[in-house]
């Protein structure tokens, strides 16, 4: 389980590392000095589609890995191999590369005749929207990329989630029953924070009125998710949570 957390925190790191540095210094520059070139615009936007794509894939190849250990505990360590790790590690970021990459692919290849972004950062509709040409294909694919990945993401949920359900309720094994909450509770945490902060973008996208807001939760979608995975997942851990607690507890002081 961890070998596979070990996925988001470097996710968080590689998608807000080119993102909000960048944010942070225009927050301090005058709207008129707030400039970018285009194709470092592309790598933003690629990083910012790439953080969002590879977060769902990350969390469902760690989905499977809990469906795994609990439905099927005594062959989970000759399914839940290195080469089984290794082989969902490189599925996770290579689908959400390959996705990415044809969904930036269609936008770069477009004419450009405006120069104004309208979000704090590069993405990709901001990108299309730079255009006068028909953008009909990147509107498609474009929705077709978030329902597939949506779907896959929560039909994947909800079907290693109700057969986890159905094995503890099964089974009278208290210890079993436990250890599955424990684990499963934090991975469900992750993803419902992940899940929300991103469909809170896409709901205000349909209200143009707040658009303010919808830029506060687009920053908020990269600070939130990342800054929340490592705490949630860190206090799960025994040896964590006894470092804490000495390093926190008040030293006691000889007379």
């Amino acid at each position: 389980m961890y070998l596979l957390f070990c996925n988001l925190p470097l996710n968080d790191v590689i998608g807000n590392s080119v993102t909000v540095p960048r944010l942070l210094i225009d927050l301090l520059r005058p709207p008129s000095e707030r400039l970018i070139g285009y194709y470092e615009c592309v790598i933003q936007a690629f990083s910012t589609h790439m953080f969002g794509t590879t977060s769902h894939t990350v969390l469902m190849i760690m989905a499977f890995d809990r469906f795994v250990a609990i439905c099927n505990p005594l062959r989970y360590s000759s399914i839940m191999t290195n080469k089984m790790v290794i082989k969902l590690t490189v599925s996770a970021w290579g689908v959400a590369f390959v996705l990415v990459g044809i969904l930036l692919g269609l936008t770069i290849r477009l004419n450009r005749c405006r120069t104004m972004i309208m979000n704090p950062f590069c993405d990709n509709a901001s990108l299309f929207k730079l255009s006068c040409e028909n953008v009909f294909i990147n509107n498609v694919y474009g929705l077709t990329f978030t329902v597939v990945l949506l779907t896959s993401s929560i039909g994947s949920m909800v079907l290693t989630y109700t057969k986890i359900t159905v094995v503890c309720l099964t089974s009278k094994n208290k210890s079993l029953n436990s250890k599955a909450l424990k684990t499963c509770s934090t991975h469900l945490f992750v993803y419902i924070i992940m899940f929300f902060c991103g469909m809170l973008i896409v709901i205000l996208h349909r209200f143009p009125q707040h658009s303010d807001y919808r830029k506060l939760s687009a920053i908020l979608f990269h600070i939130i998710p990342g800054s929340l995975n490592p705490i949630i997942y860190g206090i799960q851990s025994k040896e964590i949570r006894k470092f804490m607690s000495k390093l926190f507890q008040p030293k006691k002081v000889s007379q």
